[in-house]
């Protein structure tokens, strides 16, 4: 294996079977600050871009961000930010390399420097992968005021932790400075994630605001917020509510986790090395509600599905997709099975999916022109690719914060219109039994979740006090009419699995349980 590493020098060495950057990168100015650099942006809003790019749009490049881990910046800076994307399906695998991304930093070592490329004005768009945990929100749905970085960034607003934080100072010096705001682009899945995010930043803004009047601290002052604060009608929260973009999006594309043999695959393909290459599968989507006062890239041109209203698509892939995969992953860990492909090919899981859907469905806007059939013909495709080995662990964690909008929520529009969410509330249920077996059946730390001291804290207990207290701690329902029918439903799940498994589950679904 060769020594040399993929980056500009080494860009025009690459076999021609590899698309690459044709386009000049050191004529690419940096339009776009993106928060959460991880493998997912890398798969699909920096391909994109990329692909704008390419058609002379030279004024879009990506400062991508790392809030808390240094792992991407140091495998790509010597890649001066190149790094190769995988395109796999069954019958092949597509190489291309994405340039898109011009620098990466790293919040925790410099917020300085973060907030420097957030406060530049050449910075119109600010997009996010930062995954839903990372929003802090209490179980209300609010932003959780008490979290300990949340607090930190309230009384160090020039050295932020959180993308609450980053955001709100930035915004507050362009204010300051006359800079107009730039449009903030939520990626992640979050219902309604433009508005949430929305209304998380004027909360936390309204926090500033109030330990700003209170406290006169002259940390906030030295940003340019005293001045600005001190006529009612001139607060920051008001700007942000008022004056700032915030579409929602909506994103779609699998993107497995990368192990070592890709690296090594990778390299030999390439003829050089890449420290951190990313997989993916052939489809790709993103809808975007188009509202961009400071301007943005064209697109539309290349795929991208620009919209007034993202609702009715958001809500069909949160539920059928994003609540289908999580179905996948907690019966396919309790069944054995590591990855989704061989998940999906159990023809009970297989049939559990089916009905799972089936129960979903009427719960989408019916006169929104939705082609559910055909996504869902779509999703079964892409579940069978078996060159993605996307692992059923990965797409397990953070259940606690997925489960709300993927599961519960057309639960209880279910139950609303009078029908039982059956298959749905055995989703909770799987993750219950999945988080149980961990240590026993499954590794200690097979998958995470945000809640898992206070799980492990519950200790052994019947199925009826495990959910209930469950649903306390996740805050699932909170306050709903039919939340006791859902935790009835769900340790009636429970009990089943713990008796019996994934067999006696599904049974009592009227679903076989017999194997390939």
């Amino acid at each position: 294996m060769t020594n040399r590493r993929l980056s500009n020098s080494t860009l025009k060495a690459l076999p021609a079977s590899v698309a690459a950057p044709r386009y000049d990168r050191g004529g690419v100015a940096p339009g776009i600050v993106h928060l959460g650099v991880g493998a997912f942006h890398r798969a699909h809003q920096a391909a994109y871009i990329d692909d704008c790019l390419a058609a002379g749009e030279a004024d879009w490049g990506i400062v991508g961000v790392s809030l808390r881990s240094p792992d991407t910046r140091d495998a790509l800076a010597p890649q001066d930010g190149l790094y190769a994307l995988a395109i796999r399906s069954s019958i092949g695998e597509e190489l291309r390399v994405i340039g898109s991304i011009l620098s990466l930093l790293v919040a925790p070592e410099d917020p300085a420097a973060v907030l420097a490329a957030l406060t530049d004005q050449r910075t119109r768009i600010v997009t996010l992968t930062i995954t839903e945990k990372a929003y802090l929100r209490a179980a209300g749905g609010g932003l959780d005021s008490t979290h300990p970085d949340i607090a930190h960034d309230l009384a160090n607003p020039q050295m932020p932790r959180t993308a609450h934080g980053f955001l709100t100072e930035a915004l507050s010096r362009r204010r300051a400075a006359g800079i107009q705001p730039f449009t903030v682009l939520c990626c992640d899945n979050l219902p309604a994630n433009g508005a949430t995010l929305h209304r998380l930043l004027v909360e936390f803004a309204a926090l500033r605001d109030a330990r700003l009047a209170t406290s006169g601290d002259a940390r906030l002052a030295t940003s340019g917020d005293a001045r600005l604060a001190t006529s009612g009608d001139a607060r920051l929260a008001a700007h942000i509510a008022d004056g700032v973009a915030f579409p929602s999006s909506m994103v779609d594309r699998i993107v497995p986790a990368t192990t070592d043999a890709d690296r090594a695959r990778i390299a030999v393909e390439l003829g050089v090395e890449d420290a951190w290459p990313v997989m993916t599968e052939p489809f790709c989507q993103w809808v975007v509600e188009d509202d961009f006062p400071a301007g943005r890239p064209a697109w539309e041109k290349f795929g991208v599905t620009m919209v007034g209203d993202v609702g009715p698509f958001e809500d069909m892939k949160l539920r059928l997709l994003n609540g289908s995969h999580s179905a996948i992953a907690y019966l396919g860990l309790l069944s054995g099975y590591d990855t989704v492909d061989r998940a999906f090919a159990d023809p009970a899981i297989r049939q559990f999916v089916d009905g799972l859907w089936a129960e979903a469905i009427p719960t989408l806007p019916q006169d929104a022109g939705l082609d559910t059939a055909g996504y869902t013909a779509q999703l079964a495709e892409r579940y069978s690719n078996t060159a993605l080995a996307h692992r059923t662990a990965q797409i397990a964690n953070d259940g606690s914060q997925k489960l709300p909008q993927r599961i519960v929520a057309s639960a209880l529009d279910r139950l609303g219109a009078g029908d039982p969410p059956a298959h749905l509330m055995l989703v909770v249920a799987a993750w219950i039994a999945a988080c149980e077996a961990r240590g026993k059946t499954l590794p200690e730390a097979h998958f995470a979740d945000p809640i898992d001291a206070r799980l492990t804290a519950l200790g052994s207990r019947p199925a009826d006090e495990t959910v209930t207290a469950i649903f306390d701690l996740a805050g699932f329902a909170k306050d709903h009419a039919h939340r006791m029918t859902l935790i009835d439903l769900t340790a009636a799940h429970l009990e089943r699995l713990r008796r019996g498994g994934t067999a006696a589950a599904l049974a009592a679904l009227g679903i076989g349980s017999e194997k390939p």
